[in-house]
């Protein structure tokens, strides 16, 4: 009776109110890292500010009117190559954790705000959300990073930095960046030519 009620309460509800139209998708670019890593997709409107990591990353922002340094921003990027010879994987959580260390050494009032598990591309992942504030400037920040297990044990990270003002706009938009983001499909090993075993003809 309890579920019955409930149902034709949001029947009611829904009559009353008048539907929302959907929010129009703006037009996006893609980007693909140039040693065949990562791609992404991200609003076509947005600058991008170039590489990092030895080409490893890559910075985009939309176009803001404050000093550089203040822009929010998303970084995408291969955190952690994959284990070469006998070294031991990374794990997500130790790659969560360097990043908390960075963070604490130049943020004070460091709160974890989410912490949460989730597929991006059909491989593990892991959400952060965190704020801080800035020592040297006082500036207060968001951070909203997502650690992806890649087939080889690397760690890549998409990450959003803003301020708390601007997360309203800029998280549906990071949101969308993280959704877009994808490996290449690994390409099937054919089998050497000459290996082949030549078929006998029929007799």
């Amino acid at each position: 009776m309890v579920i019955a009620l409930w149902i034709a309460s949001g029947a009611m509800a829904g009559a009353q109110t008048t539907s929302k139209p959907a929010p129009k998708q703006l037009p996006t670019k893609k980007y693909c890292q140039a040693q065949g890593g990562f791609c992404f997709r991200y609003p076509a409107a947005w600058e991008m500010l170039g590489e990092i990591l030895g080409g490893n990353g890559i910075v985009v922002a939309p176009t803001q009117s404050q000093s550089r340094e203040d822009w929010d921003e998303v970084t995408v990027a291969l955190v952690v190559p994959a284990p070469q010879a006998d070294e031991a994987p990374v794990s997500i959580d130790q790659a969560i954790a360097r990043a908390v260390s960075r963070v604490r050494e130049g943020g004070q009032d460091l709160e974890t705000v989410q912490r949460q598990q989730r597929r991006v591309d059909d491989k593990p992942a892991e959400l952060m959300k965190v704020r801080y504030t800035d020592k040297n400037s006082g500036q207060q920040w968001v951070e909203e990073l997502v650690f992806i297990e890649g087939p080889d044990s690397e760690i890549y990270s998409v990450g959003l930095k803003c301020g708390p003002s601007s997360l309203a706009r800029m998280e549906p938009q990071f949101s969308r960046i993280v959704q877009s983001w994808t490996l290449p499909e690994a390409k099937p090993v054919l089998p050497d030519e000459k290996s082949r075993k030549p078929i006998p003809p029929k007799s």
